[in-house]
């Protein structure tokens, strides 16, 4: 097996915690480990970055002018790669950009039943009443026969389909390429569709990259074309939605609640509403974080620096102009 030279170095991105394989990525390339802080010394001239830290805009900051010093591959531990899509990364054609698409499909999906099961069942009011010691019987509602549309037709918005439909709830989702047949949406709404689908939907989950074309993608004009009563669940990208307007239709009352686990600036600021109004559960960017999950991206990555020092196709490229890994997609860096 070969491995890179001794000239190439990887430089590992971190915030005080490593990789969990960190010494078998030691053994195939040339390692530093950089924080924040450090990485404008160390990242001019690497070869490849490894963002195990990657809700960051660490590496845009400290990207060397002379593209000659650009690393040629980066690795983000993470699904979305919104940080990374800085104009010296895109532009380069001689960097390749990779990601950890498939470690939190399913891990994904469950936490959306979770959401949609606690907003459907007041769990939260239970809990509270519980901490009151209040006895108080009530009705919930059912989510068998509810209607979601699941925005984002990706590998994640996909097991969230699988894991809704396996409940009974009846599940369309919204995306680039309108279709129907499809094996887990039935039927893929673009366009036009969108709104006529938003108006049907008792939930609409947000599972799309962040991209310049979905940023703000659910502003005040989508957010009004909703089916009075419904609930948003986003675990995408906070950029996807625009909270002011949200928070304004939430306390309306036009719509019944919300379930939030990604945000425009995070840690969501203490001042926001959306910490204190009923019906809207707050979670701190944790959806896919199960027990294993870091060494299941650690894993990934260790894989990815095998095939890069031999020479074959990396896995989970990504089209940087779309944003997001297309299908087919090999790259050789050797």
């Amino acid at each position: 097996m070969s491995h890179p030279s001794e000239a190439d170095r990887l430089v590992v991105l971190h915030r005080g915690i490593l990789p969990p394989n960190a010494e078998r990525i030691e053994a195939l390339a040339d390692t530093v480990y950089a924080t924040e802080e450090e990485l404008p010394l160390l990242l001019p001239g690497a070869d490849a970055v490894f963002c195990w830290h990657s809700i960051t805009s660490a590496v845009a900051t400290a990207w060397p002018e002379d593209p000659a010093l650009a690393p040629r591959w980066v690795h983000v531990a993470a699904a979305g790669v919104d940080p990374l899509l800085f104009p010296a990364l895109v532009d380069n054609p001689d960097v390749v950009l990779t990601n950890s698409r498939g470690v939190y499909d399913q891990a994904i999906a469950e936490y959306v039943l979770g959401l949609i099961l606690a907003l459907a069942k007041d769990f939260p009011g239970t809990w509270e009443h519980q901490r009151r010691r209040e006895w108080r019987p009530r009705d919930s509602e059912r989510v068998g026969g509810r209607t979601a549309l699941v925005w984002g037709t990706g590998p994640i918005g996909r097991a969230i389909a699988r894991m809704l439909r396996a409940v009974g709830m009846r599940v369309a989702g919204a995306g680039r390429t309108a279709r129907d047949g499809d094996p887990d949406f039935g039927t893929v709404h673009q366009g036009a569709g969108v709104r006529t689908a938003l108006a049907e939907a008792d939930y609409v989950v947000l599972a799309a990259p962040l991209t310049p074309a979905t940023h703000h993608m659910v502003d005040a004009s989508v957010l009004a074309a909703m089916k009075p009563g419904a609930r948003l669940v986003n675990v995408g990208r906070g950029g996807l939605v625009d909270e002011e307007a949200l928070a304004r239709h939430l306390a309306e009352g036009r719509l019944a609640g919300a379930a939030l686990d990604v945000f425009a600036q995070e840690p969501l600021l203490p001042a926001s509403p959306l910490w204190d109004m009923p019906g809207v559960i707050v979670s701190p960017h944790t959806a896919g974080e199960v027990t294993g999950w870091r060494g299941d991206l650690a894993d990934l990555f260790l894989d990815n620096l095998g095939r890069w020092g031999e020479g074959r196709p990396l896995r989970n490229v990504v089209d940087k102009e779309k944003g997001y890994v297309v299908e087919r997609t090999a790259v050789t860096l050797r």
